[in-house]
């Protein structure tokens, strides 16, 4: 094997970091900052850096979220909650605000809880990034992956890189992001760790259906979604409870996505993956609103505009288009005024505004921006320092590990903890 060009003098101990994405350049320059001795690399295979990043929010960065109780912000997390609540108290979206503000970037809160940066430029916090890291100097090496891991006797690590060279590192932090299709996969089992399997998460809905076709671009700001019951039954995680998942959903020309989707994808990740991606679900497009209380709005437009046509809009929070079509769904005449509305006829209206039923065939997937359930077994870290318990002097940050939150900032803000926590526990032990 060629002797490698990437070590750090002997006399000066190195922290190698694997990966160049949020967790990995927030480690990297924790870790430079508090400890100016030690030489810090980050090894990344690609050319590029911070790639979700750049396309987070839709180019403007999802930075975190405006949720500072560490219980509260744990609760967003389908998988490592628990672990990260005690995370949280060591470092929180407000650390992260601070954190930002010292460098010079400013963030700000959109009405949903999202923080982005005031120029709504993912450029600003990759620049950020660059800019502290080689204040910190760290050394960024692009197109130099890692491809195998091994720990010495003397407990350094010797690192095979993809350019065909070794080096070693006295403490590495893995932070590749996902481990799908990842060579590393076998080289931390071979470390004696454990991979929960890896599946898809945050993904919309493909969905045919007539009572959406040609609405692509309507949505509805607060609806609810559930998966149906009758799905999990056939799924082998019959004990997880589908609750149900508030917020927008937006129709596509593929079917459904927004907020409400992502978070029930999130949550039901390793369900839907198991159903294959065919199941029912059941939307409350009055979010809230129960049988009841429908019918007595109905009553009350039978009572006073009852020569209205009742394909007229009603409610103000749904598209007048989408009202049309679930009007029609239950066979309603476009002359019917709602002094004619059967009772028959009105209960499957009722049905069609707070428990449609939809079949789903196939999920759809922004291959750079989703997320991955699944990775590193979390009774396997200490997060307190990240680091393993299974092997001295490795630590992990990011997507990597088996953590993964739901839309809105909770996985760059998990990235960030994770990096933060990571870093200085590094800094301290070189």
């Amino acid at each position: 094997m060629m002797t490698s060009t990437h070590d750090a003098t002997r006399s000066q101990k190195h922290i190698a970091i694997v990966g160049a994405g949020a967790g990995g350049f927030f480690a990297a320059i924790t870790a430079a900052e508090a400890n100016p001795a030690a030489s810090v690399t980050i090894y990344e295979r690609s050319q590029h850096t911070l790639s979700k990043v750049k396309i987070s929010g839709g180019g403007r960065c999802n930075v975190t979220h405006s949720c500072f109780d560490p219980a509260k912000l744990a609760s967003h997390y389908p998988r490592g909650s628990r672990e990260l609540h005690g995370a949280f108290h060591r470092w929180q979206p407000q650390d992260t605000i601070q954190w930002f503000a010292e460098r010079g970037v400013t963030l700000k809160t959109e009405a949903d809880g999202r923080m982005f940066p005031d120029s709504d430029d993912s450029q600003t916090i990759i620049d950020c990034f660059h800019k502290a890291a080689d204040n910190a100097g760290v050394k960024l090496l692009k197109g130099v992956g890692l491809k195998g891991l091994t720990q010495s006797s003397g407990g350094s690590f010797i690192l095979e890189l993809t350019d065909g060279t070794q080096t070693n590192a006295d403490a590495t932090c893995i932070a590749t992001g996902s481990l799908k299709a990842s060579p590393l996969t076998r080289a931390l089992e071979t470390l004696g760790h454990t991979i929960e399997p890896l599946a898809p998460s945050l993904f919309a809905f493909n969905v045919v259906d007539g009572r959406t076709h040609g609405l692509s671009g309507l949505s509805v700001q607060n609806a609810s979604v559930s998966l149906l019951t009758s799905s999990l039954a056939t799924a082998s995680s019959r004990k997880i409870k589908s609750l149900a998942q508030t917020g927008p959903i937006l129709i596509t020309h593929r079917g459904f996505s927004g907020p409400a989707i992502l978070r029930l994808s999130a949550w039901q990740a390793r369900s839907l993956q198991e159903l294959n991606y065919h199941f029912d679900i059941g939307i409350n497009w009055l979010s809230n609103l129960t049988e009841n209380q429908v019918r007595e709005q109905f009553a009350k437009l039978r009572k006073h505009k009852g020569r209205s046509l009742v394909r007229s809009k009603v409610f103000e929070t749904i598209p007048r288009r989408l009202w049309e079509r679930l009007v029609e769904a239950t066979g309603v005449s476009k002359d019917t005024p709602w002094s004619q509305l059967s009772k028959a006829i009105e209960t499957k209206l009722i049905n069609q505004l707070i428990a449609a039923r939809y079949s789903v065939q196939g999920k759809t997937t922004n291959k750079d921006e989703f997320v991955t359930c699944g990775g590193v077994r979390l009774k396997e870290i200490d997060f307190k320092s990240m680091q393993s318990r299974k092997v001295p002097g490795l630590y992990f940050a990011g997507e990597c590990l088996d953590v993964d939150g739901i839309t809105g900032g909770f996985n760059f803000q998990a990235a960030w903890t994770g990096g933060r926590i990571a870093g200085l526990a590094m800094a301290d032990s070189c």
